[in-house]
């Protein structure tokens, strides 16, 4: 989800960068760096993996479990072609158009899930979980505020949802160290939904976030190891 960037030995971090790093390692441990989808439950937050006969093959007795971005867009390609062709008689039918939005999520295809999910949301504007789906997509593409935006319409059509109070804190938490509004979304998600079943994973964010509400943007940092 993270992209690595190069910098030189003599680079100084500021509090931004080290905390943002901090941040993006602790997700990526706890959280596996995914968000949910709107219509899943808390445990089928997991990377896509390949488990298709369209797996890269063993090149020197080692084999790659992760598929690229090309055998993930024909995998997407063709889950979602019956549903495309469906679509032909049917092209403003929310449930197909938010199917194959799903296919395309899944594969990491982000902006074309998002235009089905448009799609979708044009014909049935309250269905909170696509909105949600096409907020966390956004999120994935690098754009914090248009995801928080989208997550706001959401709940505006179902201000308890779980999995929308969960990636909108991960986003602000994450994507603007807006770390009060983090734990605001994740306490309220708690109270509403008692029997939450990521409450432990959500219990240890609060509890992790909340040891950094100190840290201030501009903080100065010790420089990148050589």
């Amino acid at each position: 989800m993270s992209e690595n960037k190069n910098t030189s030995s003599t680079t100084t971090w500021t509090g931004v960068q080290a905390y943002t790093l901090a941040v993006v390692c602790l997700l990526l441990g706890m959280a596996g760096g995914w968000l949910i989808r709107g219509s899943q439950a808390p445990a089928a937050a997991a990377p896509v993996e390949s488990t298709s006969a369209s797996a890269p093959a063993a090149v020197g007795g080692a084999v790659n479990s992760q598929p690229t971005p090309e055998q993930l867009k024909k995998m997407a390609d063709t889950q979602a072609a019956p549903l495309i062709e469906k679509l032909k008689s049917d092209p403003n039918n929310p449930q197909l158009l938010a199917s194959i939005g799903n296919y395309y999520y899944d594969a990491q295809q982000y902006p074309t899930a998002v235009d089905y999910y448009g799609r979708a949301l044009k014909a049935k504007p309250s269905d909170a979980s696509v909105r949600t789906d096409m907020a966390t997509a956004y999120w994935y593409m690098g754009n914090a505020d248009t995801a928080i935006a989208e997550f706001n319409k959401a709940l505006t059509y179902e201000p308890n949802k779980p999995n929308t109070l969960f990636n909108r804190g991960l986003v602000k938490w994450q994507g603007k160290m807006d770390i009060n509004g983090a734990v605001a979304d994740w306490e309220k998600l708690l109270a509403t939904n008692p029997n939450y079943e990521g409450k432990d994973k959500v219990q240890q964010m609060i509890a992790e976030a909340k040891k950094h509400t100190g840290v201030k943007p501009g903080t100065p940092a010790k420089p990148l190891p050589q």
